[in-house]
């Protein structure tokens, strides 16, 4: 596990590049502790491997990413023979609003002319 830019940036997440080997897990678990609610984004940079969120299970691989929102169950493996890397934002859930903001405006626009998203936690990038 690498910590990127850990004391130097002041966003209120923590971001992480992991390395899972080949059959490596996290391990089932949530993060809903009275007074640090943590959410985490999952991005897949190398390799293969399934994520369950609760109930469901995914397939992931390279430009895959899945959200664990506060007090979901969840486990990250390699299900793959090689590395799998992945990229881990995570931190305590804040509304914010970036509706004006260009990149924001433009995907809401490609999502409104696009099929529906999947209703589980697995988006492609």
């Amino acid at each position: 596990m690498q910590w990127l830019f850990y004391g130097q940036s002041e966003l209120p997440v923590a971001v992480q590049t992991w390395e899972l080997p080949a059959g490596g897990f996290e391990g089932m678990h949530s993060h809903a502790e009275p007074g640090r609610p943590l959410e985490e984004i999952y991005v897949v940079t190398e390799g293969t491997g399934e994520m369950t969120v609760e109930d469901e299970t995914y397939s992931v691989g390279v430009g895959d990413a899945v959200l664990a929102r506060v007090g979901t169950r969840h486990d990250l493996r390699n299900t793959g023979e090689g590395p799998l890397k992945v990229m881990v934002i995570w931190g305590e859930p804040r509304p914010a609003d970036y509706s004006n903001l260009g990149s924001a405006k433009g995907a809401r626009m490609a999502r409104a002319d696009a099929s529906p998203p999947p209703t589980a936690g697995k988006h492609p990038l």
